[in-house]
């Protein structure tokens, strides 16, 4: 059974929110509170998953066939996930284990997919 909608938005947007507070955190030694960069980088992020018409049947932006951030954008939000995806083990490790579930189902899937 899929998930609510807005369920599942809300978790996505959870989930880039830490990603990218444990880079600024990291990165920009900022303590309780987001930087500037990173603070738009989240309102952006939030937009982006507010208005996917693929929330449905997708599992993460990675795995989207349509790239709906600016170029900019997504080249942080890429260097956010680079960084910040194998420490959510430490700080997040439901978050980081329900990932890797969800990516493993969509890459079987897709492989299913595209074997018929």
């Amino acid at each position: 059974m899929a998930k609510n909608i807005p369920i599942k938005r809300e978790e996505e947007k959870a989930i880039v929110t830490q990603m990218i507070a444990l880079y600024c955190r990291k990165n920009h030694r900022i303590k309780n509170s987001l930087c500037f960069d990173c603070t738009n980088l989240v309102s952006y992020a939030k937009q982006r998953i507010d208005k996917c018409p693929f929330m449905e049947t997708k599992t993460f932006c990675s795995n989207c066939k349509v790239h709906c951030y600016k170029p900019e954008m997504r080249e942080k939000i890429r260097v956010v996930m680079r960084f910040s995806g194998p420490r959510m083990l430490l700080y997040h490790p439901v978050m980081a284990l329900h990932h890797v579930i969800e990516t493993k189902k969509e890459k079987r899937r897709l492989k299913n997919y595209n074997e018929n």
